[in-house]
């Protein structure tokens, strides 16, 4: 059963880095056009190891290291491996404190997208006709509020709660950044813009890293699965991206399953228990309808307009 289990966590686990990593795709796309191939072959190989076997390996132990007292890295790393039964109780027993955190910031990340960024109307978002900038800051301040005051008697989930708000503004500060530079057309060399790529990488998979949470808190499982989503990620950028890019709708689904995922993990993290399949049933069905959504509105475009196989 456990096979069974780790399976169907795994999948979800794909799907979900791959529908949340396409802006991120598109936006490595539109750089690696301008770079050599040598370049480009490096992006998949070296550019893989930094992206995969560092970022998604590295950044859930930083997270469970930070969050779990009295636990030395040494005892998470015995967690990965299986080794260390008393390092994953520990994990266990803290696992409210990463859920808060992750909870925060994938709630403002989703009212972001929904308030502030432009977007194809499918789902609530088709109720917003235009940007609504006081909405967004607005909800975000109440939720924060709201979630300490209910945490008022754990102060390592208010904590929690403060660190998901400020990591959202940081890194949405970041690829506020990284986007002026990119529209500003700044020259750089392959190797300079080798490293931007992979610094930007970092920057947007921390959504998939702390998403991920609301899946599993097995960090084998989790390496796993948005490991193997990375790669497939890097194998479009370079590869088909132009391709996926036409499913306009993928983003809404990604953005939409982020948003309840930030739900469940708020909900779990007070205590409430939610089946295991629920966050795996709410990624595959939103990216699903959203990929059927798209896939719907291509075979309605004009002969020679568009190609999808």
């Amino acid at each position: 059963m456990f096979l069974i289990d780790a399976i169907i966590i795994i999948v979800g686990l794909i799907v979900f880095e791959v529908a949340s990593s396409v802006d991120n795709a598109i936006v490595n796309a539109n750089i690696l056009k301008t770079m050599s191939v040598t370049w480009r072959k490096r992006f998949l190989t070296v550019g893989v190891i930094i992206s995969v076997f560092l970022v998604r390996f590295l950044l859930p132990l930083l997270i469970f290291y930070i969050s779990v007292p009295n636990l030395t890295l040494g005892g998470v790393l015995g967690n990965f491996t299986g080794a260390n039964t008393a390092a994953a109780e520990a994990i266990e027993v803290q696992k409210p404190i990463v859920l808060m955190f992750g909870a925060i910031f994938l709630l403002y990340l989703y009212m972001h997208w929904l308030f502030l960024e432009k977007k194809e109307p499918l789902f609530i978002e088709r109720y917003l006709k235009k940007e609504h900038g006081v909405w967004f800051f607005g909800f975000a301040a109440i939720i924060l509020v709201v979630v300490m005051f209910f945490a008022r008697n754990n102060s390592m989930m208010m904590l929690a709660a403060a660190i998901g708000s400020a990591t959202f503004f940081i890194l949405y500060g970041l690829q506020e950044t990284a986007g002026v530079k990119q529209a500003s057309g700044t020259q750089m060399s392959d190797i300079s813009k080798f490293v931007y790529l992979e610094v930007l990488d970092a920057t947007f998979s921390f959504d998939g890293v702390v998403g991920s949470f609301a899946f599993t808190t097995n960090l084998v499982l989790i390496f796993i699965g948005i490991g193997i989503g990375a790669i497939v990620v890097r194998q479009l950028t370079v590869k088909g991206i132009d391709k996926v890019a036409k499913y306009k709708y993928l983003k809404n689904g990604a953005m939409t399953s982020i948003g309840l995922l930030g739900l469940f993990m708020a909900i779990e993290a007070f205590g409430i228990e939610l089946p295991l399949y629920a966050p795996i049933a709410v990624t595959l069905l939103f990216v699903g309808l959203a990929f059927w959504k798209s896939r719907e509105h291509l075979k309605k475009q004009p002969v020679g307009k568009t190609n999808v196989q």
